[in-house]
């Protein structure tokens, strides 16, 4: 690990969360639509490709990967409805917070610490998980893929989503899973904390802390 790069005169101010495999440990499921997906409409896809390749991009990246093309808005939301109604009907009853998320919101909201909801999901699978789950006014800001012109790795999401609880990247901790995710946080100049649903500890080695969850990770972060 390379370790939290905040210092004693840097107060962090914000934590900015992925969805996706962070505040919720589906991405089994999600992989699983997707490859019924890929299956019904005659597209090569295997579970390594998808965490090695495309675990964290926004759904249009995902498409224009498969189709080897630049697709329209109106072409990705027609195939992204298809996609999107099958990792649904899988999640439905197995969604739950992922272990220690509440309590860890609670301990950085209770000192004054802004959270952001920062994802690659559309509206709908924001509103399903975050409404789902009963926790939207855990968050100060919430942005998706469709407000961003470049999907992770690139790091607009997360320097739009300090923008929107007012502070400096630099004074962010970002919570990823996903290769690409990490990639982004760094990039917009965050630490990143890794959490180990889609990868191992190993292969998530490049973030600067790794966890399996929420449990005690903020006593963790703040006694490094």
């Amino acid at each position: 690990m390379m370790g939290l790069s905040w210092t004693s005169d840097m107060r962090l101010k914000a934590v900015l969360f992925d969805m996706d495999g962070v505040i919720v440990d589906n991405l089994p499921y999600h992989v699983e639509a997707w490859l019924l997906f890929c299956e019904r409409n005659g597209i090569p896809l295997t579970k390594e490709v998808f965490y090695k390749e495309l675990n964290g991009m926004n759904s249009k990246d995902t498409f224009e990967w498969f189709y080897k093309k630049e697709m329209t808005r109106a072409e990705v939301e027609v195939l992204e409805e298809e996609k999107e109604l099958l990792y649904r009907e899988f999640y439905a009853e197995h969604r739950k917070p992922a272990k220690g998320l509440l309590t860890f919101l609670h301990d950085l909201r209770s000192r004054g610490i802004k959270t952001a909801l920062a994802t690659s999901a559309g509206p709908g699978n924001i509103d399903f998980i975050v409404d789902g789950l009963g926790i939207r006014d855990q968050f100060d800001a919430i942005i998706g893929g469709a407000e961003v012109t470049k999907g992770k790795p690139d790091p607009e999401i997360y320097l739009k989503a300090a923008a929107l609880v007012g502070v400096s990247p630099a004074e962010c901790i970002v919570i990823e899973d996903s290769l690409q995710g990490i990639a982004s946080g760094q990039a917009a100049g965050a630490s990143v904390v890794g959490i180990t649903t889609s990868h191992t500890a190993d292969e998530l080695a490049h973030a600067d802390f790794c966890a399996p969850d929420f449990t005690d990770l903020y006593d963790q972060l703040t006694h490094l």
